[in-house]
């Protein structure tokens, strides 16, 4: 592949380290020239076949457990697209010039994830370092009078590890503990839908699948005046207790403004004054429409945010984003917001969301927005409730979204 004038497949040869890509399913797709010298095997012995039919565990030592850590490792990083750096491992390798010999060989490996563009594992890089010089010579000092000196390492060794892992241990509770306290707090600031009269809606709010995840985003209703609906969605940046205690403040503060305010560009404006004075809200996004059943129309303003999706009644999908400016704090200056309002007739749905619903890795925005469109139109005529349930399906991964994802549907 060429990009910006690099020859990544150079690159990838000329590498220092012996380095092999594989598929999910464990085939050798390319290897580079170290990683052949290391394990004196040539390019068509390895690329096309799978990897414990190119190295297999050594028949004559039964207790022999590499090869199985390997395959752990490599399909676990496949599962959970997170790189792996394995502890020391033995496998021997068949000298390729005298079958049935094996050669007691040590290794390093490191397995990390290739994604696509949507964010899916698609190949494994597998690097290894091979150590087993540095084995020999530690038991070749061993065996020359060391033996005591080695031990005592060893066990210094041993003690570290096994600190380390206790502070590992530890981190992982305090950041579940976070991540518990982080969720009881978005749920408390969050508002439960109360009723609309004959109106229906639908609310989800999915957290992060991740513990080091837990997000800012949030969302709000409010019955005004004259037969409308208030209804916004906002993203405060980062993450964990801090992100949740800045968006219960934007959201709480967003909630009176639309109330009094004479639209939702005014009720930004105040918003984003406001937001300057709370550490931690800077460049925090959020959409706010009203909904005038009355006059058939939503008037929108946004402050840096994805646009609100509207399913008109014959099934084509408008994105609502005629009115869009900087996130919150963005100038330097106070300058008014823009606003604008769209008609509707009976039967439409306004959609509002956050980014985990459509923004995966190594993707254009555009292409997350086009799969939501196709998910709102291909269930249309589905009421909130089942519409709601419907899009989660189509766009959330199976293994869960990395980000927080809130979703709000109103039937028109």
């Amino acid at each position: 592949m060429n990009v910006s004038g690099i020859d990544f497949e150079a690159v990838f040869r000329a590498l220092p380290a012996p380095v092999a890509l594989l598929t999910t399913d464990l085939v050798y797709a390319d290897v580079n020239d170290v990683f052949l010298g290391t394990t004196g095997r040539r390019r068509e012995d390895l690329v096309g076949r799978y990897l414990f039919d190119a190295f297999p565990d050594n028949p004559g030592d039964p207790e022999a457990t590499g090869m199985r850590n390997l395959e752990a490792s490599l399909r676990r990083v496949a599962a959970t697209g997170e790189r792996d750096a394995m502890a020391l491992q033995r496998y021997d390798v068949e000298d390729p010039a005298r079958p049935g010999v094996w050669e007691e060989r040590y290794w390093s490996p490191v397995n990390t994830p290739v994604f696509d563009r949507d964010g899916k594992v698609v190949l494994l890089l597998h690097r290894v370092e091979e150590v087993t010089e540095l084995i020999r010579a530690r038991d070749r000092s061993d065996a020359a009078g060391d033996e005591s000196r080695a031990r005592v390492l060893e066990a210094e060794l041993y003690s570290r590890a096994s600190e380390l892992q206790e502070l590992n241990e530890q981190l992982r509770r305090a950041h579940a503990r976070e991540h518990e306290v982080a969720l009881s707090l978005q749920a408390a600031m969050l508002p439960v839908p109360g009723p609309l009269g004959d109106r229906r809606a639908a609310v989800r709010y999915l957290p992060a699948v991740s513990a080091l995840n837990v997000c800012g985003d949030w969302y709000d209703l409010a019955e005004l005046s004259g037969g409308r609906l208030a209804v916004a969605v906002g993203d405060v940046v980062g993450h964990g207790l801090a992100a949740a205690g800045v968006m219960g403040q934007l959201r709480s503060a967003l909630s009176a403004a639309s109330r009094v305010a004479e639209g939702p560009a005014q009720a930004l404006e105040v918003l984003g004054l406001y937001a300057r004075s709370v550490t931690g809200a800077e460049s925090a996004t959020a959409f706010l429409a009203v909904v005038d059943w009355n006059a058939n129309t939503v008037t929108y303003s946004s402050a840096g945010h994805l646009p609100a999706a509207l399913l008109h009644e014959d099934g084509s999908v408008q994105f609502l984003d005629a009115a869009t400016d900087p996130p919150l704090g963005a100038r330097p200056e106070h300058v008014a917001r823009p606003e604008t309002t769209t008609a509707f007739t009976e039967g439409a749905v306004l959609v509002l969301y956050t980014d985990g619903l459509v923004e995966r890795r190594h993707e254009d925005i555009d292409t997350g927005l086009r799969r939501l469109a196709g998910s709102l139109a291909s269930h249309h005529g589905a009421d909130p409730e089942a519409l709601a349930d419907a899009v989660l399906a189509d766009l959330v991964p199976a293994g869960g979204a990395t980000d927080d994802t809130a979703l709000i549907v109103i039937g028109l």
